[in-house]
């Protein structure tokens, strides 16, 4: 706004936002703090855009203006044109700074812009007024206060030691307010009335959603509501319906494909849910988090789900929420059919057809919608297991395979694949919950919790066999090899890992034949038989390569293995250029678990070579990776590392 003002001419600042974000404080402070900068004074209106009443007639506004300049009353017209015509003639020369608070419209402000040069103007608005822009109009869009400030805040208004003393939970009441200054000064208000009142149990009385609305108003009635009233009664009614809908989402942002789903758009319905999307930005009611991506404010959503109760009988919210399930469903369904075609699933019937789900062109295009809707996808899980969908819950952990796949995001997992098997108990599948059973043991064995992935893996043997799926037996079978190999039982892994190609060469899957070589050649290098690993490798690779365009990812698979095989045997090139390709590779799939694997192999070849900080740089890259994807094979790397004279001090 300074700089605005610095640069001369007829200078207009439209603040925008949603109620209770600030927008008339800042005005009010910034326009003291410039007062003397307009030699001819200040002029302010109260435009009651969105105060509960009619807006303000720009009429009577002019009327006051101009009587504020010193014009007669009696020569004051009557009609708006002849006003706005002496009010500019007026303005012509003076400078003049002028406040419309809460303004409605454009056209309502537009009737106000005094003609000077050397005049200011300052607009707030909870729409975005673009209609202004014509006219020189400069959009600041006004948002919640980053935590810092919001804290900042509460301790100007109950004094900073009693902040300080508990500045945890301080930073938790100003989350549960949402950075909404509004809020924030609510909750002051509560704290400054009840000095004995620890912020710690004000947080824990303010984390019921049911109670959030009810503990942040005052004793003359409850601003936040009446704030969102006031905007929320402003919308057309399909407008209000869109948002009394997406008030129910179960994540914290969303798409414009998940509003398409919720609008019911239907075919060449873009440029509806365009025009909705619209209005709520423009009624500072939604947030654009980036192109297509939105968000609404976690205070006002909750005023927006207790109109959707008072509005929307209970079957009909339920629909809502099970149509934002099913989107969720729908299109993580289409990104695992692009990058792991070859998995075996279970049918699913939707309860309608749906609107919006995205289409991907190509894996990276699928993984990376998988990857930015993790969290809504894993909320909808939870929602729809509380919601007694079983059979929905579990599809949902099952359809997040492939991100699990490439990106091994460990936490998630463990999370994602027990919600999969008590989603299969509850709806009473055997294979549901076999099938989860061996994921769950993987993932168990992978952060080192051996007796749990044990028991799981034996869990999932016995419903295969319940199931009579032989492939299922053999694949939990495996399963268990793995997690012999990763328990430093090399030879009952062998053992096991032979016994599970044999019986996988009985079956029909030429995929799973290759997946047993890889494992088996895998465990025979590290137990120091390269040699006896090499064909087992060179099969892998042969059936993988027939299989490239279904499953890139094991085939690059088999070449960090051939890679790790070559070293055994000495042959330093051919392992680094299996290397080098499968860092490559695996970086064009997007997996960079696996790009660092094949990285630490060639710090390992490196180092055989006698080049040791080759090496040592391949291990820190190596090592950020795993860091940053909270890895348990960071600290072998970090060991690598300090063998190599790097020190993991230096990571």
């Amino acid at each position: 706004m300074d700089s605005l003002l610095a640069e001369g001419g007829n200078s207009i600042a439209v603040l925008c936002g949603p109620g209770g974000v600030g927008k008339s404080a800042l005005a009010r402070q910034w326009a003291h703090g410039n007062r003397n900068r307009f030699v001819d004074g200040q002029l302010y209106a109260d435009l009651r855009g969105f105060s509960g009443d009619r807006p303000l007639d720009p009429g009577v506004a002019l009327g006051a203006f101009l009587r504020a300049l010193g014009v007669a009353p009696d020569r004051i017209p009557v009609d708006l044109a002849e006003q706005v015509a002496l009010y500019r003639s007026v303005t012509a020369d003076r400078s003049l700074l002028v406040l419309l608070d809460d303004a409605f419209s454009a056209g309502q402000v537009r009737h106000l812009l005094p003609a000077s040069t050397s005049a200011a103007v300052v607009v707030t608005s909870r729409r975005r007024l673009t209609g202004l822009l014509p006219d020189g109009a400069r959009l600041f869009d006004l948002g919640p206060l980053p935590a810092e400030q919001a804290v900042e805040l509460l301790g100007r208004a109950v004094g900073p030691e009693r902040i300080l003393g508990e500045s945890g939970p301080a930073g938790e009441l100003a989350g549960l307010c949402g950075g909404l200054p509004i809020a924030l000064v609510v909750a002051a208000g509560l704290l400054a009335f009840r000095p004995k009142l620890t912020l710690r149990k004000m947080v824990a009385e303010l984390a019921d959603e049911a109670q959030r609305l009810a503990r942040l108003s005052t004793v003359d009635g409850s601003p936040i509501r009446a704030m969102f009233q006031c905007s929320y009664q402003a919308l057309t009614p399909e407008a209000s319906v869109l948002y009394r809908r997406l008030a129910l989402h179960p994540g914290t942002e969303f798409g414009v494909d998940l509003v398409a789903a919720v609008a019911g758009a239907g075919p060449g319905g873009a440029a509806r849910v365009a025009a909705l999307v619209g209005e709520l930005l423009d009624a500072s009611l939604l947030d654009e988090v980036s192109e297509d991506r939105f968000r609404l404010h976690d205070i006002l959503r909750l005023c927006a789900r207790e109109v959707a109760e008072q509005h929307e009988p209970e079957a009909d919210r339920q629909a809502v929420v099970r149509t934002m399930l099913e989107f969720y469903l729908a299109a993580a369904r289409r990104a695992d059919l692009v990058v792991t075609p070859y998995r075996r699933r279970l049918p699913y019937t939707f309860l309608r057809p749906l609107d919006g789900p995205p289409e991907f062109a190509d894996r990276a295009a699928a993984l990376a919608w998988l990857d930015r809707e993790r969290g809504n996808l894993m909320e909808a899980g939870r929602v729809a297991f509380g919601l007694g969908h079983h059979e929905l819950a579990w599809q949902l952990s099952d359809v997040m395979w492939p991100l699990l796949l490439y990106v091994k995001s460990y936490r998630d997992r463990l999370e994602i694949d027990d919600l999969g098997v008590r989603a299969a108990r509850a709806w009473g599948n055997v294979w549901a919950e076999a099938d989860m059973l061996k994921r769950l043991a993987r993932a168990c064995s992978r952060v080192g919790a051996y007796d749990e992935a044990e028991q799981h893996g034996r869990a999932a043997v016995g419903r295969y066999r319940q199931a009579g799926d032989a492939q299922g037996v053999v694949d939990a079978e495996e399963g268990l090899a793995t997690l012999y190999a990763d328990t430093g039982q090399e030879e009952q892994a062998a053992e096991a890992y032979a016994r599970v190609l044999a019986g996988r060469r009985a079956l029909p899957d030429v995929r799973s034949v290759g997946l047993s070589c890889l494992n088996l050649g895998m465990l025979l290098t590290r137990t120091g038989r390269p040699a006896d690993a090499l064909p087992l490798l060179t099969e892998a690779g042969e059936i993988f390569a027939g299989l490239s365009d279904v499953d890139p990812y094991n085939a690059v698979r088999v070449l960090s293995g051939l890679a790790d095989a070559h070293l055994g045997l000495g042959d330093l090139a051919a392992a680094e250029r299996c290397a080098a390709e499968a860092v490559r590779r695996m970086a064009d799939l997007g997996s960079d678990n696996e790009r660092a694997e094949a990285v630490v192999l060639l710090g390992r070849i490196a180092r055989r070579r006698g080049d040791d900080e080759a090496a040592r740089q391949h291990y820190r890259e190596a090592a950020d990776v795993f860091d940053r994807l909270a890895s348990p094979r960071l600290p072998d790397v970090l060991r690598l590392l300090d063998e190599a004279g790097g020190g993991a001090g230096e990571v």
